[in-house]
């Protein structure tokens, strides 16, 4: 019995339809090739984003200072000279050598007795005699006003400090009233070193008016000049045994703790600092460093030539310490230090790093991110310290921006943080 004809046209109909499909493949197969090249072409070429660092603009607080070099100073330094001509034996002392007041023979002068009996000599002596104990009558009366205003800042202090406690008085009242004590206190050494100085010069002036005695009663006796304060040979300007004038220079003297620096700024900088200005002392050879405040800022300039040889105006500034030498360090008449002074601060102001603001024109401008893209905006800057600035307008607090653009973001340009 013969098969259907159908069951025998099946076969070749199902090879007919997979041979058409195989023959599709093989056309499209090329096609699809090229549109995947395409497409790799078309990825590769996309612009992608630019890697960038950002940073957030912040609210808090700004402090703007000006660093410079300076040397410390001995506040009150000590010439010593003789009142009255003679002949000077060899100074042992050498500069750094410890003095004690009223003990230590700095300089010993024999006089010529020919210049000792000129009346007009004595005259003069008797009359420095007189003037010496005026002006110590003049210094103890400071002494005992400073230390009345002394007495009168420690007792505002005491009763401040309860106040303080609960909150009845700022930080700035208090900070005020320490302050006040400890120039006070300053001010009493100042004077008590000015009263011990002018019993140095009545001493002198005396000793110099018996040399004027006739020969026979005092004449023959040195002339000893003993150290005025306690402290240190500063400089030795005689040292040789020789004949010396009146008021000529032998010596100078001081003492070390009363110490001030003294900074050289420029006068654009200076213009900015006032009395009183927040100081920080650093490079001074100590691990931390040494608080200080301004005392007082020198009205006259002067032209110095820079390590470049340019002509530079400066101004000296002269800053107190406030905090104690730590144990075992200890400053000298013209060390090297360095000074950060504060010129303005701010408690709560928003600002931008300065990395992040370029010029153009006269303009400041920056790069805002927003939606992944970087946005030219204009800001205006106040205060800058170097490291952030004060944004006056232009930005808002919590925005990203760009620090250190590369030259290929421009505005508009996608951009990735890094």
């Amino acid at each position: 019995m013969k098969p259907p004809a159908s069951a025998t046209a099946q076969p070749t109909a199902s090879h007919s339809a997979r041979g058409r499909t195989g023959r599709t493949r093989r056309r499209i197969i090329p096609y699809a090739v090229a549109a995947v090249l395409i497409i790799a072409i078309i990825a590769g070429l996309w612009p992608k984003p630019i890697p960038v660092e950002t940073a957030t603009v912040t609210r808090g607080p700004l402090v703007v200072s000006v660093l410079e070099e300076g040397k410390t100073r001995i506040r009150h330094r000590y010439t010593i000279s003789p009142p009255v001509a003679g002949y000077l034996h060899r100074v042992e002392l050498r500069a750094g050598a410890p003095i004690e007041a009223g003990k230590t023979v700095l300089a010993t002068i024999e006089a010529a007795p020919s210049s000792f009996l000129d009346p007009r000599a004595r005259a003069e002596a008797e009359a420095r005699v007189h003037a010496a104990e005026a002006i110590k009558q003049s210094r103890q009366a400071e002494v005992e006003r400073a230390a009345a205003a002394l007495e009168l800042a420690r007792k505002a202090l005491q009763r401040a400090e309860p106040l303080r406690e609960s909150g009845v008085i700022s930080a700035q009242d208090w900070d005020e009233a320490e302050s006040r004590v400890q120039v006070l206190s300053r001010e009493l050494n100042v004077a008590e070193f000015g009263l011990r100085v002018a019993d140095f010069e009545i001493a002198q002036a005396r000793a110099a008016f018996l040399q004027t005695e006739p020969t026979g009663a005092r004449s023959s006796e040195p002339l000893r000049i003993i150290a005025p304060v306690d402290g240190y040979v500063l400089n030795v300007y005689e040292e040789s045994a020789r004949v010396v004038s009146s008021g000529q220079p032998i010596m100078e003297v001081g003492d070390p703790r009363n110490l001030e620096a003294e900074i050289e700024l420029l006068s654009s900088d200076a213009v900015a600092v006032a009395p009183g200005a927040e100081v920080e002392i650093v490079e001074w050879g100590g691990e931390t460093p040494l608080r200080g405040r301004v005392s007082l800022v020198e009205r006259a300039g002067f032209t110095k030539i820079s390590a470049l040889g340019v002509e530079e105006q400066r101004v000296r500034v002269r800053v107190d310490f406030i905090d104690p030498m730590p144990s075992g360090r200890e400053l000298g008449d013209r060390y090297r230090v360095e000074a950060r002074i504060v010129t303005w601060r701010g408690d709560d102001v928003l600002q931008i790093p300065t990395g992040a603001l370029f010029r153009r024109g006269g303009d400041w401008m920056t790069f805002v991110v927003e939606g992944g893209k970087a946005r030219l905006q204009k800001v205006e800057i106040d205060h800058n310290n170097g490291i952030a600035a004060e944004v006056r307008s232009g930005l808002a607090e919590g925005a990203t921006v760009v620090i250190h653009p590369p030259d290929s973001v421009s505005d508009g340009a996608k951009v990735a943080d890094r």
